[in-house]
């Protein structure tokens, strides 16, 4: 099997992550290009892996029983909205009257 790079879609367990990869074929009946998605469950070992990263996942022996893939790098982080935090210059009310 080769490397397949996909996106990851759940880190809800430890030390593994669902990675979706999508994949274009050609429909020979309609001549389009057609797509389709297939999740692998893969290994990660450190949990790094965070909702949204785009990641490689190489093929390896099974480590359960649907998982044969393990995560080889993280090729681009995903953006997470961390909130600003409260400071003492918002706290006043503009329209307070004293």
């Amino acid at each position: 099997m080769k490397a397949v790079v996909g996106m990851v879609v759940s880190n809800k367990m430890q030390k593994s992550v669902v990675v979706a990869v999508d994949r274009l074929f050609h429909h020979k009946l309609y001549n389009r290009y057609v797509k389709r998605t297939s999740k692998f469950m893969a290994h990660d070992e450190q949990n790094l892996c965070n909702i949204g990263d785009r990641v490689r996942l190489d093929p390896s022996r099974p480590l359960s029983k649907r998982k044969h893939w393990v995560v080889a790098e993280i090729l681009t982080k995903a953006r997470i909205y961390q909130p600003p935090l409260p400071s003492d210059s918002f706290s006043a009310s503009p329209h307070s009257t004293s």
